[in-house]
């Protein structure tokens, strides 16, 4: 009798498991879906704030025009995790979702992936710290030199054209292969996908870091790049627009 109740519990264990994967899994989606929300949500109301200054001025919204001090800082860090939320998210679900057939593996890999990108989101914020006080980013977070928006632009477009480029995305199509543990596979997924477009989140500095079209646009290609294995042309044309379009910022108008 006893030998039946262990065949019978070898039986059953494997499959529940699997359903609290599923479960768990099903979970981490909702959660994700909620961040995802939040963050278009707040990056509306910044883009708001931005075109109603005189009514944004005083509400808990918008860094100071200048002189930044430790809150405007960490302002304009939740805008920037909050944004890389928004457009990266989307083309990490189905990651998350193959990191969701092992029990906690979805919450695991999420919180790696997410992790990385809230590490960018410091760098981007004192790097628009630095570009604000040098006078190249105005106040409403548009670049105020065509020259630095000419070399983000070449720089951004002569990168889609590397090998480097190529290996990153080539990952992080790649997830969950030889990673120990979902974790693990998050934080390696991320550093791939960031090393793949963190060229193209620079482009923000150049069209305006709240500029929600070309927030929408960026993350529309980066899930397409990501999501057209086969189409290996798209990197080289798209670097090629952009090499192009800085070069002709680079012409003098007379």
């Amino acid at each position: 009798m006893a030998t039946d109740w262990v065949r019978l519990e070898r039986a059953l264990v494997p499959g529940l498991e699997g359903v609290h994967a599923r479960r768990g899994g099903g979970a981490v989606l909702v959660a994700v879906a909620a961040l995802f929300v939040l963050s278009w949500s707040y990056l509306l109301w910044m883009d708001w704030g931005m075109r109603h200054m005189d009514q944004a001025a005083s509400m808990v919204l918008m860094p100071r025009m200048v002189d930044w001090g430790a809150v405007d800082l960490a302002l304009v860090f939740v805008m920037w995790a909050l944004m890389m939320a928004a457009m990266m998210l989307p083309s990490a679900v189905p990651a998350i979702l193959a990191a969701g057939r092992t029990r906690g593996g979805a919450a695991a890999f999420a919180a790696g992936y997410l992790l990385v990108w809230v590490a960018f989101s410091a760098l981007a914020t004192l790097l628009q710290w630095r570009l604000l006080e040098a006078g190249l980013l105005t106040p409403m977070m548009e670049s105020a030199s065509q020259r630095l928006s000419a070399g983000l632009l070449i720089a951004a477009g002569l990168f889609q054209l590397t090998p480097v480029k190529g290996r990153c995305l080539a990952r992080c199509r790649s997830p969950l292969g030889g990673a120990s543990s979902s974790l693990r596979a998050g934080l390696r997924n991320g550093c791939y996908c960031l090393g793949s477009c963190f060229a193209l989140m620079g482009l923000l500095f150049a069209t305006g870091v709240m500029s929600l079209p070309w927030v929408f646009l960026i993350t529309t290609y980066v899930a397409v790049e990501k999501m057209a294995a086969r189409a290996v042309w798209l990197s080289r044309f798209a670097g090629m627009v952009l090499c192009l379009w800085g070069a002709f910022l680079l012409i003098p108008i007379r």
